[in-house]
């Protein structure tokens, strides 16, 4: 797989590893000090401040797909596109130079409702979690893979709320017209 694949989402980074196997992610994640071998041989990685859910600071674009759609309340939060879209720029412009992890997975095994997703990380241990999390294609469906959903994983960018709408510097915003999730400062 090359860069230009990526590109077409506005992103122009260093290097982009594809698919990587978990002992390679586990290497380099190591060698970058972003995690330490444990005594049982398992990673460990300090993920920083937010260590779990935020619910919060999970938001849902609203727009023409979704106004009527979704039941708005302290679970269902929403945010304008143009939030969405000033993140989504701020993000892909913070991964310039930077090296990514790019993992195709499957979300959902039942055929009717199987969703194709291609998830970009800035850190090894983030897309190693998800070779954990999702289902994986085998070869000859790699070769044909064309992602319905992107994931942009992005810990290190931190959000503005005045600028960007969040709550604080964590979010994880759903587009579903766009078919994005972003997810930045955790």
């Amino acid at each position: 797989m090359n860069s230009n694949i990526i590109s077409q989402y506005g992103i122009f980074s260093k290097k982009v590893f594809w698919n990587l196997q978990p002992k390679e992610l586990e290497e380099i994640s190591i060698r970058q000090k972003d995690a330490k071998k444990t005594d049982l041989g398992a990673i460990s990685v300090n993920t920083g401040k937010f260590t779990g859910r935020s619910p919060k600071d999970r938001f849902i674009v609203n727009d023409k797909k979704t106004r009527k759609n979704v039941f708005w309340s302290n679970i269902n939060i929403p945010i304008e596109s143009d939030c969405f879209d000033l993140l989504y720029k701020e993000m892909t412009d913070y991964l310039l130079n930077k090296d990514i992890y790019v993992r195709d997975a499957f979300a959902c095994d039942h055929p009717k409702h199987k969703l194709k997703v291609r998830i970009i990380n800035e850190y090894p241990w983030s897309n190693l979690f998800c070779y954990n999390m999702f289902l994986r294609p085998n070869d000859s469906e790699l070769k044909e893979f064309d992602p319905s959903w992107l994931v942009l994983n992005v810990p290190g960018f931190k959000a503005d709320p005045k600028r960007h709408g969040t709550r604080q510097e964590n979010f994880s915003i759903i587009n579903f017209t766009k078919k994005i999730v972003i997810i930045g400062g955790t």
